[in-house]
């Protein structure tokens, strides 16, 4: 297990101490995703007349649904993953059937052309009787 990591970072122009076993990277990433959002709704001036809890709610609703679309997001690619790696498996499966019909496709041509062989020798012998008896 990693070891646990201390990090200071700016949220609203306020330090605070994150601690968690990601990286200080991730700390700051998570942060700067805080202050994204803090930034982009301060530019609207209904947000900015709410009372300070009311913001802090919106902003926890927005990051929440933010959450709930990339969950969303995720189970729909699974779900597209799945199909896929369903379509390859059908595939790969009608290839070994197709190889199998093939090699069994050449081997019956083998014995045809064996065959057709025998027969040619065959007419070849029964034409020299032929003309031996006449």
């Amino acid at each position: 297990m990693s070891s646990k990591t201390d990090t200071e970072v700016i949220i609203g122009g306020k330090v605070f101490t994150l601690s968690g076993y990601e990286s200080e990277e991730y700390l700051q990433k998570v942060a700067s995703y805080i202050n994204n959002k803090l930034n982009e709704y301060t530019k609207v001036d209904s947000f900015r007349r709410q009372p300070m809890d009311t913001q802090g709610v919106l902003l926890q609703l927005n990051i929440a649904d933010d959450y709930f679309k990339a969950k969303k997001q995720i189970s729909v690619i699974e779900e597209e993953l799945h199909a896929k790696e369903k379509e390859l498996y059908d595939i790969k499966h009608e290839l070994i059937s197709t190889q199998i019909k093939l090699e069994n496709t050449q081997d019956q041509l083998k014995e045809l052309q064996q065959g057709r062989e025998e027969d040619a020798k065959k007419i070849v012998r029964l034409e020299t009787e032929l003309k031996k008896s006449k």
